[in-house]
């Protein structure tokens, strides 16, 4: 593994975050197929399964796309090349070489990172993660020297595990971990906390030493409150005859545009 291309970044926005990444001749960005937003006349892309076709089966295994999409400046002087969030939260960049060459993430979690990081299926070391770990027990392992950057949902939070630490996380706010942190999925105690805890049935439990990032608004919590939501704005509309112009006087503009067939 060569060393990665040394990018400079900066961070755009608050809630909906965009990362602009400058390029110097010759250097490159790699990222998911879709999460470009802008770039300048100078990169040039290229698409590619990055680790063959095995390598592209193994992201379409994680839910990701079977492609990686590389950007490269090829013209003169400096150039730039930006990446939005998917949904409302925070970008986090990651030093690969300040973190020990590693780091795991969510497999929704990876943005982009500089040309030379290596990014792979990573198995979690225990069969009960596997099957109960909230977004599966399929991650994403960054390995290089260089810059990645990942995004999390709402609020994030920065943990460091001291040796022997733990910490309980539900595990779709799980967003990513150092590669020397334990990871194992526990049952919630209790039958009433296990039926009425809003919770689930399980958590993650993190061991130290190593550093943890964790998200306030994990996208499957987000889709599932939209989603409630639609339901419940439907059939209130169904009730009271909204959903229609000819379900009600008032129809979808109101009872003023409806008044000549007043009685």
């Amino acid at each position: 593994m060569g060393a990665a291309d040394v990018i400079s970044y900066r961070i755009y926005g608050d809630d909906m975050q965009l990362v602009e990444i400058e390029l110097d001749p010759g250097e490159g960005v790699r990222a998911e197929a879709g999460a470009m937003t802008y770039m300048t006349q100078g990169i040039e892309m290229s698409t590619s399964s990055s680790g063959g076709i095995m390598g592209g089966l193994k992201r379409v295994i994680t839910g990701e796309s079977f492609f990686i999409i590389s950007f490269i400046n090829n013209g003169r002087g400096k150039q730039q090349v930006a990446f939005g969030s998917p949904y409302p939260g925070k970008i986090i960049p990651l030093q690969l070489r300040e973190l020990g060459g590693t780091f795991l993430c969510q497999k929704d979690s990876y943005l982009c990172s500089a040309l030379g990081i290596e990014i792979n299926v990573a198995f979690t070391k225990k069969i009960g993660a596997g099957f109960f770990g909230g977004e599966g027990f399929i991650l994403q392992k960054l390995s290089g020297d260089g810059l990645a950057f990942v995004h999390a949902g709402g609020t994030v939070i920065k943990k460091e595990l001291a040796p022997g630490e733990t910490l309980r996380v539900d595990t779709g706010c799980l967003v990513a971990f150092a590669s020397t942190v334990d990871y194992d999925i526990t049952m919630v105690r209790g039958f009433k906390n296990m039926l009425f805890g809003g919770e689930g049935l399980f958590l993650a439990t993190l061991t130290g030493p190593g550093l943890v990032y964790i998200q306030s608004l994990p996208l499957s919590r987000l889709a599932d409150r939209i989603a409630a939501a639609t339901r419940v704005g439907g059939r209130r509309e169904e009730q009271t005859g909204r959903g229609s112009i000819a379900g009600s006087k008032k129809g979808i503009f109101g009872r003023k545009y409806f008044s000549n067939f007043e009685d």
